[in-house]
């Protein structure tokens, strides 16, 4: 049933912005982290988003994440002699995360995430409309 394809349809981009607002966050939180695991200052991640189809009817099923970028460019070094993440010279390596631009995805995501919504909202409405219908 086609209702049941658009409700799929939009739960799956509540997924992905979802994820999407997760990796944000990260971002955000890690905006002065220095040191990591794999050693060396954060690096800002990024989802990859992708159609999701359905091989055998070669239609559209929403999206998917298909993968985690990391950022490649490299860290902003900084004149801090006293940290103690200073290298030989003095420069701390800081993360390559702008603030100000991961609020702007953050708004996105979050306006993408509300259209997703109200199109499920739509979506059930209609449907709910239907089988008013049917009982007429």
């Amino acid at each position: 049933m086609q209702i049941f394809k658009a409700m799929q349809i939009s739960s799956s981009g509540l997924t992905a912005e979802r994820f999407r607002l997760d990796l944000i966050a990260n971002n955000i939180a890690n905006a002065h982290s220095t040191r990591t695991e794999q050693g060396g200052p954060y690096r800002r991640r990024s989802a990859v988003f992708a159609e999701k189809m359905d091989a055998a009817r070669r239609n559209r099923q929403g999206v998917r994440v298909v993968s985690v970028s990391e950022d490649q460019t490299p860290p902003r070094l900084v004149y801090e002699p006293g940290h103690p993440d200073a290298d030989a010279a003095g420069y701390v390596a800081y993360p390559n995360v702008n603030v100000i631009q991961e609020m702007v995805d953050m708004i996105t995501a979050t306006r993408a995430y509300e259209a997703n919504v109200t199109a499920l909202n739509a979506t059930k409405s209609m449907f709910l409309k239907a089988l008013e219908i049917g009982r007429g």
